[in-house]
């Protein structure tokens, strides 16, 4: 139950903070251009508020309601949550968003999807910025690949060190690598500490390179002996 609890106050508060974002977009821009935020709530309010408050010389009122189902704006001159038609009786006012030009009307309304927008990337750029992506260049494998007969019967030897081909120089052993390999009419590969240059090609099967058994190409993984157990038949 303990758990259970820790879990729902950790989604409550992801989904508070998204949402203080996502109507924090509508209130800047709202801010921005003149127009007046009569309410900016977080969760909404029907008959009463669990807080709120408003400062002085501001026509904000900010406030915590207690229905926890999203959050809202209260824009001058907008139909929205509060479903407030009596203001739209009245003739416009120059502060309020039905007054505005329609590309300012137009970022008020997509201001908190923007805000989304930018969130999310915000986020992917700093999980790659402190995770990224780990690989090993192909030219950087000092005991070089394993090839098939088929490779080797174009000219690959076994432990030749890739580089790169005439479409360019290989970033990692994955896909693109392959697809270099199947379409390049030149690879150059690191030979004896020499770089020589052998001819394919320019249409290798890809499909087939990757279905062989054994592969096209794979890089070598020598198995190396770490430990083994003592008095055993390995050990003696």
């Amino acid at each position: 139950m303990e758990i259970f609890l820790i879990k729902a106050l950790q989604f409550m508060l992801a989904i508070s903070l998204l949402v203080l974002l996502h109507e924090g977009g509508h209130f800047f821009f709202s801010k921005l251009f003149g127009v007046r935020v009569e309410k900016f709530y977080l969760f909404f309010d029907p008959w009463f508020s669990l807080f709120k408050f408003k400062p002085k010389k501001s026509d904000t009122t900010y406030g915590i309601g207690w229905l926890p189902l999203g959050g809202y704006c209260k824009i001058s001159g907008m139909i929205d949550e509060s479903m407030d038609t009596e203001q739209m009786k009245q003739p416009a006012q120059p502060y309020e968003f039905r007054s505005k030009p329609a590309w300012q009307r137009l970022l008020i309304m997509i201001g908190g999807v923007l805000v989304n927008f930018l969130l999310a990337l915000f986020i992917y750029a700093m999980c790659l910025f402190t995770w990224g992506e780990d690989y090993i260049r192909p030219k950087d494998m000092a005991q070089g690949m394993l090839f098939n007969k088929e490779a080797k019967a174009l000219g690959f030897q076994d432990h030749d060190i890739l580089v790169g081909t005439n479409l360019g120089e290989f970033k990692d052993a994955k896909a693109d690598m392959y697809r270099g390999l199947a379409n390049a009419t030149e690879v150059y590969v690191i030979r004896d500490g020499k770089q020589l240059t052998i001819n394919t090609p320019g249409d290798l099967d890809l499909l087939s390179m990757l279905k062989n058994v054994p592969m096209f190409v794979q890089p070598y993984v020598p198995a190396v002996v770490d430990s083994v157990s003592p008095k055993s038949a390995a050990e003696r």
